[in-house]
């Protein structure tokens, strides 16, 4: 069991939770992602490791609410335990220094993508930062990401912070300015597919991570299989990160869809009772 240190709300729906949780502190690399689970009938699920503090030997986790699972977890408090968790899962990124990196950030995958920013402008590159989010009240990491950033652009579906559009606006101003040696994407699915392709229409190399379905991740269920150059792949141990010009997102995002339905109806009933 894993002891949580702190939490804090980041926005109405994304907390940020500090674990107890050493042995990972001290081997994670970004890009690395653990599996946790609460209750000891509780649905495992996948979260990637947006910092760690080796000194203390605590993890931080970024966690939206979506469903009972998030739910269950953000309800527990500083001093309660995490049934389970482990980790660190996953091929970490490949950080080299490349020259310039465009790294595309949309909701609360701006939470993974602050350890690769840290990383590439530690090896020495030039890193500027795109952000989105669909208001300013949901926009996260901001003061983080400037830290390890050249610049910072914030792009809001709603105009109310930085600037009105979507993340491939910003990134596109970016391109058309200066040589970008290569672009990464973090955030929903259907962001990453067109940031993909903006990038693939200027021979830019690019790579997504993704957030498939996942179970055992130890690539045993298939759950997480998505089809990468014609090939079908694991996220859990063959990714998270792929090379984006090679993913088929269309594939991706029908099968994220998959039980859509029943997660409304679950997350509903939870409420209900939560409520009673």
């Amino acid at each position: 069991m894993n002891k949580i240190i702190s939490k804090e709300y980041l926005s109405e729906k994304v907390v940020r939770i500090e674990v107890e949780a050493p042995l990972i502190a001290r081997s994670r690399k970004p890009g690395n992602f653990v599996i946790l689970r609460v209750g000891e009938k509780g649905e495992r699920i996948p979260l990637t490791i947006a910092g760690s503090d080796i000194q203390k030997g605590t993890i931080t986790l970024i966690v939206q609410i979506v469903g009972v699972s998030s739910a269950k977890l953000v309800a527990l408090n500083p001093g309660e335990y995490i049934t389970d968790l482990v980790g660190p899962l996953g091929k970490p990124t490949h950080i080299e220094k490349i020259g310039t990196l465009l790294a595309c950030g949309g909701g609360v995958g701006i939470a993974p993508l602050l350890p690769i920013v840290e990383g590439f402008k530690k090896a020495g590159n030039r890193v500027i930062t795109v952000l989105a989010a669909r208001s300013k009240d949901l926009l996260i990491l901001e003061e983080e990401m400037r830290k390890w950033s050249d610049e910072v652009i914030i792009m809001t579906d709603d105009g109310s912070y930085g600037r009105k559009g979507l993340v491939t606006q910003g990134a596109e101003e970016v391109i058309l300015r200066e040589k970008v040696d290569e672009c990464i994407a973090i955030g929903p699915a259907i962001m990453m597919k067109f940031t993909a392709l903006l990038a693939k229409k200027y021979n830019i190399p690019a790579q997504a991570s993704l957030n498939s379905i996942m179970v055992d991740g130890t690539g045993m269920c298939g759950a997480c299989r998505v089809s990468v150059g014609g090939k079908t792949k694991f996220t859990c141990v063959d990714g998270p990160e792929f090379d984006a010009h090679q993913i088929d997102f269309d594939e991706m995002l029908n099968r994220l869809g998959g039980y859509v339905a029943e997660e409304k109806q679950a997350f509903e009933t939870y409420c209900q009772k939560s409520n009673s």
